[in-house]
């Protein structure tokens, strides 16, 4: 039997150079993911904001606004005229005059329930009236 001794001139070379192909290979799938999930988890939501000229003029120019007011004791009243749920949706018909594209100003007392507001948005809503502005106080 014949033993072959190794030596160091049957080694191969050292290599002293970095391999970065799997490197490269990581950095492009890392950014084709990116890529795909970055559209997804942007968030677009639509919000109807008046533009203001100046901060102090912040008053939207309408002709005749609507004012629906939800006061502490959940009675509600339209341009200081207390109405019925019941009669909401025939008294908005006449003031709007069936245009149900018009602005609905909500003023709602701070003590009101957030569930009770939503009850009279949801009406607003389930009626046809979606142009709802919340009306507050100025500081």
């Amino acid at each position: 039997m014949i033993r072959k001794k190794y030596s160091s001139e049957d080694d191969l070379p050292e290599i002293h150079e970095i391999n970065v192909t799997p490197f490269i290979d990581v950095i492009l799938v890392l950014l084709i993911i990116f890529m795909v999930v970055a559209p997804l988890t942007t968030v677009d939501i639509p919000v109807d904001l008046p533009e203001v000229n100046s901060t102090t003029d912040l008053q939207l120019q309408v002709d005749k606004p609507i004012y629906l007011a939800i006061s502490a004791d959940l009675s509600l009243s339209i341009n200081n005229h207390h109405i019925s749920l019941q009669a909401l949706e025939p008294a908005l018909r006449y003031l709007t005059k069936g245009d149900k594209s018009q602005r609905i100003f909500l003023q709602v007392d701070k003590t009101v329930i957030y569930d009770n507001l939503m009850e009279v948005m949801d009406y607003l809503r389930t009626i046809g009236y979606l142009q709802v502005a919340l009306v507050g106080l100025e500081k």
